[in-house]
């Protein structure tokens, strides 16, 4: 059986247009990776619906709740399958906050590897908004279909306003 993941891609619009919310990996592996290692705030879920999934994944990751919002508040995204083979599912939310004062989840790890001493890591080291046309640089290239789909989404509504960029 294959990985399921659910998350959130958070939206606002600013005078330059419209800005998503990425977050990046904590741990090691990511610390000096910059282009192509930001994600949609997302995480595994086995038995319970994908968005509420999505919703819990995203308190967890950044320490802010989306729980005050209806789910027809949520523009799905579809999913996508990463190429380790677990599939993703998104959603994007209007939702605004201060990417500085995100909180995060952490977990262990042999750190250095192979020293036998456990080290613990925030699942996400830091959040920060980008346009779309910085976002399709910053993000995972297996994700990038989410911000294709909030690109139509946002066309679709006629809500795009000078928004979104190429």
């Amino acid at each position: 059986m294959s990985l399921k993941s659910a998350g959130l891609l958070p939206y606002r619009r600013r005078n330059a247009g419209v800005e998503v919310l990425l977050v990046h990996p904590g741990g090691p592996y990511w610390e000096q990776r910059d282009q192509g290692a930001w994600s949609i705030a997302k995480g595994l879920y086995e038995e319970e619906a994908p968005l509420d999934a999505a919703r819990r994944e995203f308190a967890e990751e950044t320490g802010h709740s989306v729980d005050g919002y209806d789910d027809a508040c949520f523009v799905p995204l579809g999913s996508v399958r990463l190429p380790s083979g677990k599939l993703v599912c998104a959603w994007a939310l209007e939702h605004d906050l201060d990417a500085t004062l995100i909180r995060s989840n952490t977990f262990m790890m042999e750190w250095p590897r192979g020293s036998g001493r456990q080290s613990e890591f925030p699942e996400v080291d830091r959040a920060g908004w980008f346009s779309l046309a910085e976002a399709r640089e910053k993000i995972s290239p297996g994700q990038l279909p989410f911000l294709e789909g909030l690109d139509i989404h946002l066309k679709a509504s006629g809500r795009a306003d000078r928004a979104v960029e190429r």
